[in-house]
C-alpha cells in the first residue's frame, strides 16, 4: 500500500486537528452503523464488504479471488477463507473462468443478492441522513489544503 505524501510544513493547527478528529469520527460512526447493521442481517462486516466489493466491481475488473483481496486490503489466504465461508452459507458460489478454465472466478447467488440489496437499501438510507455531517466534516478538513494551494498558485 502506498504511503500518502508527506505535508510541506510540520506545523499542524488545533483546528485542522479538531477537523481531522472529527472527519475521522463521523467516519467511525458510519462503520459502527454498517457493521452492526450486517450484523443484523445474519452476516459478518467483512462478508458484507466482500458481497458489495463483488457486485461493485469497475468495469473491465474480474471478480478473483486476487482482485477481491485488493479491494478488500487484506491477504489472498484471507481472502479464501472468507469465499469459503460465504459458499458454505449459500451467498456466494465458485465458477471456472470463461476463457481461462484455471481461473476462479466468485459470483453472489440470489441469496447473497438479496441480503447485498438491503443492505445497501440501508446503507443509502443512512448515508442521506448523515450525509451533510459527513460532508461538512470533510470540507473543514480539505478547507485549510484548498486556501494554502490557491494562496501558492497566487504568490
Amino acid at each position: 500500500m502506498k504511503s500518502a505524501p508527506r505535508p510541506r510544513s510540520r506545523d499542524v493547527s488545533l483546528a485542522t486537528y479538531r477537523s481531522l478528529s472529527e472527519f475521522r469520527h463521523q467516519i467511525r460512526c458510519f462503520l459502527h452503523y454498517s457493521e452492526e447493521a450486517a450484523r443484523a442481517h445474519d452476516i459478518e462486516p467483512q462478508q458484507h464488504q466482500l458481497l458489495l466489493a463483488i457486485k461493485g466491481l469497475p468495469r473491465g475488473k474480474t471478480p478473483t479471488i486476487g482482485e477481491l483481496a485488493g479491494r478488500l486490503q487484506i491477504r489472498h489466504h484471507s481472502a479464501v477463507d472468507l469465499i469459503n465461508r460465504l459458499v458454505k452459507s449459500g451467498r456466494i458460489v465458485r465458477e471456472p473462468g470463461k476463457e481461462d478454465r484455471r481461473e476462479v472466478l466468485i459470483r453472489l447467488t440470489p441469496e447473497g443478492e438479496r441480503i447485498l440489496r438491503d443492505l445497501s437499501l440501508e446503507h443509502q438510507m443512512e448515508l442521506t441522513r448523515i450525509g451533510p455531517t459527513l460532508m461538512r466534516a470533510l470540507a473543514a478538513v480539505l478547507g485549510p489544503a484548498k486556501s494554502k494551494r490557491r494562496t501558492s498558485r497566487l504568490g
